[in-house]
């Protein structure tokens, strides 16, 4: 499942959600190996539907120091500008 962040950091930003419930990816065992996959073509797919083909950002938040706030794991994709480094 994806959708647009409602609070977008980036020109374009989605969310990408499991149906199945993981709480975060330090979570994750060899039978989430097929999920995780599923996952990062889902963002893949997205990001060539929105167009950015010059690149995009995946991001993975894990834990409290990792800045996760909703323990249902997710990935942000981000576009629509050139990205910086360091992220923060």
């Amino acid at each position: 499942m994806a959708f647009h962040d409602i609070h977008p950091q980036a020109p374009v930003h989605f969310l990408v959600i499991p149906k199945k419930r993981l709480n975060q990816l330090s979570d994750a065992t060899e039978e989430h190996t097929a999920l995780l996959g599923k996952l990062l073509l889902t963002a893949k797919n997205c990001a060539n539907l929105l167009f950015l083909e010059k690149g995009y950002r995946v991001v993975i938040n894990n834990g409290r120091d990792g800045c996760q706030s909703v323990y249902h794991l997710h990935l942000h994709v981000l576009g629509g500008r050139k990205m910086k480094w360091p992220p923060g």
